[in-house]
This record gives structure tokens, C-alpha cells and sequence, in this order.
């Protein structure tokens, strides 16, 4: 006798495997290491202190009377 097979698990099964295939694409094309993430948060937020650091605060329109 032949085995039954369910055909919507199977067809849930093989779209669940596209998908997991199209999205570890995705993550080889566009994801960054945990580390280059670290990286780039950290060298951001140096350059926005150096920047801040450089910022000329204007007067306020109370001190100017």
C-alpha cells in the first residue's frame, strides 16, 4: 500500500523552505556580524559627540534684551 500523505502540510512544508532559503539570501546580501554592528554604532556615535563637541550654541532670544 502506498503511504497517505497530507498534501497541505507538504505544500506548507515546501513554501516554509523557499522562504527560509530567500531570507538566509537575505541575510548573506544585507546583514551585517554582530561585531561590524558594534563597530558601526560605535564609530556613529563618535563622530555625533565630535560634532556636538564643535557646535556653536546659539543666543537665546531672552538674553539678547
Amino acid at each position: 500500500m502506498a503511504e497517505i500523505v497530507n498534501l497541505n502540510k507538504l505544500r506548507k512544508a515546501k513554501s516554509r523552505a523557499i522562504e527560509k532559503a530567500a531570507a538566509e539570501a537575505n541575510s548573506v546580501k544585507f546583514g551585517l556580524s554582530k561585531p561590524e554592528k558594534a563597530r558601526l554604532a560605535a564609530t556613529l556615535d563618535k563622530e555625533t559627540r565630535a560634532l556636538d563637541g564643535h557646535r556653536r550654541e546659539k543666543p537665546d532670544a531672552d538674553t539678547k534684551k
